[in-house]
């Protein structure tokens, strides 16, 4: 079982400038740069110290207007036991970064989720398109900055918040 920080110097090595170094020390994620997902993500699942092989989970965040967006992966080696979060800042206004279906098939769902709630763009996604809301549908739920619409299709959209606070 391998901590963090070993998968983090491996990826350091094999990609130089792809992980961005905390400023305080953890073990609980790896922050990496966008550029060249794909390839990094391949090589999680394919090299022999990491077996990456099962995408456990692939989720958006908002973390503000100031902040932006980023993406969360959760990836499991169930031949090695080990497991990582790999966080990926994108930028708010065109947010997009390349798809991993094609790595674990599993991400096929997970993008388009994120799509759906986001509208984070995973480039070369074979079927990306919103999934829980209609075809239709405006703007990006889960972000901080989205406005619920009050009518949807001739509909009246509640707007009902109680006990969310």
């Amino acid at each position: 079982m391998m901590i963090n920080q070993k998968i983090s110097d491996i990826l350091e090595v094999k990609f130089p400038k792809v992980v961005i170094l905390p400023e305080e020390p953890h073990n609980d994620y790896i922050q990496i740069q966008p550029e060249n997902w794909k390839e990094v993500a391949q090589f999680l699942k394919n090299d022999l110290k990491l077996k990456f092989d099962s995408c456990q989970c692939i989720t958006g965040i908002d973390l503000g207007i100031e902040e932006g967006l980023e993406v969360r992966y959760n990836f499991h080696s169930t031949k090695l036991s080990h497991k990582i979060e790999i966080r990926i800042a994108v930028e708010r206004k065109k947010p997009s970064i390349p798809s991993v279906e094609q790595v674990w098939r599993i991400a096929d769902w997970f993008e388009r989720e994120v799509y759906d709630m986001y509208g984070i763009h995973f480039k070369g996604h074979r079927d990306l398109r919103r999934m829980l809301l209609p075809e239709d549908w405006k703007g990006w739920p889960l972000r901080k900055d989205y406005k619920t619409p009050n009518i949807y299709n001739g509909m009246k959209v509640p707007k009902v918040r109680k006990g969310w606070e």
